[in-house]
C-alpha cells in the first residue's frame, strides 16, 4: 500500500453535500479543506453546509419520512444486510480512505471498517424484531397495547477518530427503527461518511432518509436544525464540553437525545494478573487508534508488586511499534489527527515530566512533516498529577502505583468521567467486586476491549446520556406510545 493507491482511493470520493439522494454545492459556494495528518498536505475539498442547507436536508428528511416509516420491516432490514455486503466487499477502500483523512495506521483502519460493517448487520437483524406489549389492566377494565413507533427525524453527529463506525453506529439502528437523518460528520473526516452514504445508495436506500451535511460552521447548523420543530432526535459522539452546549440547546427545544461524550478510562492491574494478558490488553486498550478514543486506557493503575515488571514490559511492547503514514503497509501507529492534536498530547506530557514524572520510552515530538507523537509510557506519575485529569487522546501511558484493592477503585473513580474501566486480576471474584464498585458504564474484566455491536455502548457521569449498540441502541430511535382500548 502507497500514497499512490491512497490518493487513488480519496479521488473515487464524492466531496458535495447529499441533500434528498442528490449531490449540491454550499448554498453560498464554501469548501473546506481536507488534510493528509501524515504530511499535513491537502487530500481534498469538501463543500461546506449552510444553516440554509441545513434546513433543506431537515425538508428532505421530511419529505423521505412517511414512507420510510411505512417501509416494511423486512424491506429495511434487506437495504442494511445489503450496506453490510457492500462494506465487507469494499473494505480495502475503505479502510485506505480512513487512513487517509484520520492517520490511523492500516490494521485499525481495517478493524474499524469490520465493526462498522458489523452494525448494519446487527440492526439488519433487529429492524425486524421492534416489538411492542400487549396486557389487561390489573383493574380489569381495559388492555394495554404498548407500541414502539419511529421517534421522527434524526440528526446524527460524528466525531472524526472512528468515522466510520461511529457513523454505523447511529444510521444503522435510526433506519431501522424507521426514522430518517441527518447525518454531520466531523470537518476532519467527511469523505468517511459521505462514502458509506454512497453505499447505502448502491443498496437501496430512497433519497432523503440519509442526508449528508459537511461543515465548518458545525455550531450553527447543528443549532439551526435542533431549533426546528421537525427534528425530534439529536445523537451526539464527541467531546463532553460540546456535548454540554448541544444538551443546552435540545433541552430549550425538547429534543430527545443521546450522548456518548469523553472517557478518562483506568486500567487496574492487580499483582495476581496475568501480566502478559494485561501487557497485551493494555495494548489492544491503549493503543487502538493511537490512543485517540474515548474508550482509551488512559490512567494506568498498576499494584506495586508487579509495577515494574508492567512498566517494562508495556515500555517494550510500545517501543516495538513501526510510526508513519497510517495508509503505508507495515505501519503500526500513525500520526495524530491534526497539529492541535498532537500539540495537547506534547504539552501534557511535558507537564508531567517537569512535575517529577520520568519517560521510559518517548516524550518528544518527532522532527519532520505530520502530525507524529511517538509512543510514550511515563512512571513515577503522582496520583494528582494533571495529565490523569484529562483525555490525553495520544499514544501515551502514564502509570501510577496503588497498594490495596480500596485504593485502586478510590483512584479509578477520582473523575467526572464514567464511560469504560479495565481490570486485570486472576481472581475472579476480586474482578467482580472492583467491577461492581467502579463507577463506569462499561468494565473490561481481563479484557482490553469491549465494544460490540450487540451490546450496550455508554457511559455514566460526564460521560454521556442514553446507550448505543445492542437492543437499547435501537429503542434510543423509538416513541413508546400506549394505547388503553376496552374490546
Amino acid at each position: 500500500m502507497n500514497a499512490t493507491r491512497m490518493q487513488k482511493v480519496v479521488a473515487g470520493i464524492p466531496t458535495r453535500l447529499i441533500i434528498g439522494g442528490e449531490h449540491r454545492e454550499a448554498g453560498d459556494g464554501a469548501t473546506f479543506e481536507v488534510l493528509d495528518p501524515a504530511t499535513g498536505s491537502s487530500l481534498a475539498r469538501v463543500a461546506s453546509g449552510t444553516v440554509d442547507d441545513a434546513i433543506a436536508c431537515v425538508d428532505a428528511a421530511e419529505s423521505a419520512a412517511p414512507d420510510w416509516a411505512a417501509t416494511a420491516p423486512r424491506q429495511r432490514s434487506d437495504i442494511l444486510r445489503r450496506t453490510y455486503e457492500l462494506m465487507v466487499e469494499r473494505a480495502e477502500d475503505l479502510a485506505v480512505l480512513i487512513s487517509a483523512e484520520n492517520g490511523k495506521a492500516l490494521p485499525d483502519a481495517r478493524g474499524e471498517v469490520l465493526y462498522s460493517a458489523e452494525f448494519f448487520r446487527w440492526y439488519a437483524e433487529e429492524a425486524v424484531r421492534v416489538r411492542g406489549e400487549i396486557q389487561t389492566a390489573p383493574a380489569g377494565t381495559n388492555k394495554i397495547i404498548v407500541l414502539r413507533q419511529p421517534v421522527g427525524i434524526a440528526v446524527l453527529v460524528t466525531p472524526w477518530n472512528f468515522p466510520a463506525a461511529m457513523a454505523a453506529r447511529k444510521i444503522a439502528p435510526a433506519l431501522a427503527a424507521g426514522c430518517t437523518t441527518v447525518l454531520k460528520p466531523a470537518g476532519e473526516t467527511p469523505l468517511t461518511a459521505l462514502a458509506i452514504a454512497e453505499l447505502m445508495v448502491e443498496a437501496g436506500l430512497p433519497a432523503g432518509v440519509l442526508n449528508v451535511l459537511p461543515s465548518r460552521q458545525s455550531g450553527p447548523v447543528v443549532a439551526a436544525m435542533l431549533a426546528d420543530p421537525r427534528v425530534r432526535k439529536l445523537s451526539f459522539t464527541g467531546s463532553t464540553e460540546v456535548g454540554r452546549t448541544l444538551l443546552n440547546l435540545a433541552n430549550e427545544h425538547i429534543v430527545n437525545s443521546s450522548m456518548e461524550l469523553g472517557g478518562n478510562a483506568p486500567f487496574l492491574v492487580f499483582d495476581d494478573a496475568d501480566l502478559d494478558a494485561a501487557i497485551a490488553g493494555a495494548m489492544v486498550a491503549k493503543m487502538r487508534n493511537g490512543g485517540e478514543a474515548c474508550t482509551a486506557a488512559n490512567r494506568f493503575f498498576v499494584q506495586k508488586g508487579i509495577a515494574d515488571r508492567f512498566a517494562v514490559r508495556l515500555a517494550e511492547a510500545m517501543g516495538g511499534l513501526r510510526m508513519g503514514p497510517g495508509y503505508v503497509e507495515g505501519t503500526t501507529l500513525g500520526p495524530l489527527v491534526n497539529a492541535k492534536t498532537r500539540d495537547k498530547v506534547a504539552g501534557l506530557v511535558e507537564d508531567a515530566v517537569r512535575a517529577g514524572a520520568r519517560a521510559r520510552i518517548g516524550g518528544t515530538v518527532p522532527d519532520g512533516a505530520g502530525y507524529y507523537y511517538p509512543p510514550t509510557v511515563l512512571t513515577e506519575v503522582t496520583a494528582d498529577a494533571g495529565i490523569l485529569r484529562t483525555e490525553i487522546f495520544g499514544p501515551v501511558a502514564p502509570i501510577v502505583t496503588f497498594a490495596t484493592e480500596a485504593e485502586a477503585v478510590e483512584l479509578a473513580n477520582q473523575t467526572e468521567y464514567g464511560l469504560v474501566s479495565y481490570v486485570y486480576t486472576a481472581d475472579l471474584g476480586r474482578g467482580l467486586r472492583v467491577s461492581e464498585a467502579i463507577e463506569a458504564g462499561m468494565v473490561g474484566l481481563n479484557r482490553g476491549l469491549v465494544s460490540d455491536p450487540a451490546a450496550p455502548f455508554g457511559g455514566v457521569k460526564e460521560s454521556g446520556l442514553g446507550r448505543e449498540g445492542g437492543v437499547e441502541g435501537l429503542l434510543a430511535f423509538t416513541e413508546t406510545k400506549y394505547i388503553a382500548v376496552d374490546w
